[in-house]
């Protein structure tokens, strides 16, 4: 089965999405970005209207080359739950890329298939990754709650950059946070001392688009 079979029959309980183009075989609009499957049965994946039609490779191909300078990446030691969910937003901010840290295996059902979009790289360790950044020339961002922490929409979040998540409820190792050349926290108003990991990620992302998407 095909990625995108795949795809199809993951979401084929959703009722969003194209039914068949219009028209029938000769009414359809020619080029290698089309799915010849979909124009015939439609399209129910979670895609934007744009890429209603397209093969999974012609989206990556299109997403690629609009990516945008940041990164992220997310510490998994304890499968959290949350990566899904942090894939999944990185898709919706277009991210250049995704890193995991630690353990391989990460639970992919919060990413609603959107992982197939994303590049995700692994690490094995911080090291690993500190390694990867430098070689890149990629500064890391951390971002937890901690003293000393820059709130986000007063720091100078630079245009290249790895934005650094830890897990819920841990948050970021001691060995991450000395890695990152800069720390950011989210301001938040109410009693509860943090948010949700992936809401967090979701807000900094936001905060970076915001300032640098074009």
């Amino acid at each position: 089965m095909s990625d995108e079979q795949a795809e199809r029959r993951d979401e084929d309980a959703d009722q969003h999405g194209v039914g068949p183009w219009p028209g029938g075989p000769d009414a359809w609009p020619d080029g290698p970005r089309y799915d010849r499957e979909l124009l015939a049965h439609g399209d129910r994946r979670n895609v934007v209207d744009a890429y209603r039609y397209w093969t999974m490779d012609a989206i990556v191909a299109d997403l690629d080359a609009r990516r945008h300078a940041f990164h992220v990446a997310i510490e998994n030691w304890q499968h959290d739950m949350n990566i899904g969910s942090i894939v999944r937003s990185a898709n919706a901010f277009l991210a250049a890329e995704v890193h995991i840290i630690g353990k391989r295996r990460w639970n992919k059902r919060g990413a609603m298939v959107t992982d197939r979009y994303q590049h995700v790289r692994h690490h094995e360790d911080v090291a690993a990754f500190a390694a990867w950044a430098q070689d890149a020339g990629i500064p890391i961002i951390a971002v937890d709650n901690l003293d000393g922490a820059v709130p986000v929409e007063r720091s100078e979040l630079p245009e290249r950059c790895v934005l650094l998540f830890g897990q819920e409820g841990p948050g970021l190792s001691a060995e991450a946070l000395a890695a990152a050349s800069g720390h950011v926290e989210i301001t938040q108003y109410g009693s509860t001392r943090s948010m949700n990991a992936s809401a967090a990620a979701a807000v900094v992302m936001y905060e970076w688009c915001r300032r640098w998407a074009g």
